[in-house]
């Protein structure tokens, strides 16, 4: 069986198990997905998103949402990279965007620090009230030992490696 990229990373799986205190609002807002959408789902949700039918949103993963209905996804931007050593992504319901993450080991850290997908994209203009989550922290410690990064760092280091992002994916919408 040859591997697509859609295989979910097992850090991935074993993180999203743990699950996400909403709190009412101050927590994570995140809804992780058992598995990627397959590839019509995507192509179905890109062109919806972006209004335009002649894209298949192949260059996603897509693993999750928020209840908003905003997706967070691997962004396939590194060519011939597996999908673990892709940025982590989120494109919102109302248009929001942003890169999270610049891997799997990242975003387990981001998760750690008691953040997702949509609270990273917000920050720091939100009033989340992150939660370090100790059963988080330990996975990403297993998985990821070395890229021990506080959620401010990820978020950053994420943004300056892909600072066209918001304008690559405006340029793609009609």
């Amino acid at each position: 069986m040859r591997d697509d990229g859609r295989t979910m990373p097992t850090p991935l799986s074993e993180a999203h198990e743990i699950g996400f205190d909403y709190r009412d609002g101050a927590g994570v807002d995140f809804e992780p997905y058992p598995e990627f959408l397959d590839a019509s789902e995507t192509a179905e949700w890109w062109r919806s998103w972006t209004g335009n039918g002649e894209l298949d949103g192949s260059e996603f993963r897509v693993f999750g949402q928020d209840g908003t209905g905003g997706l967070a996804a691997f962004w396939l931007v590194r060519p011939g990279e597996p999908v673990e050593r892709q940025p982590v992504v989120f494109l919102g319901s109302e248009g929001e965007t942003g890169v999270v993450a610049q891997n799997v080991w990242a975003y387990l850290w981001l998760l750690a620090d008691g953040f997702g997908p949509w609270e990273a994209t917000e920050y720091p203009d939100h009033e989340h009230e992150p939660r370090v989550d100790a059963r988080l922290t330990e996975i990403a410690q297993r998985w990821a030992p070395s890229h021990r990064r506080s959620a401010g760092e990820v978020i950053s280091a994420a943004r300056e490696e892909f600072p066209g992002f918001d304008e690559i994916i405006g340029s793609l919408c009609r």
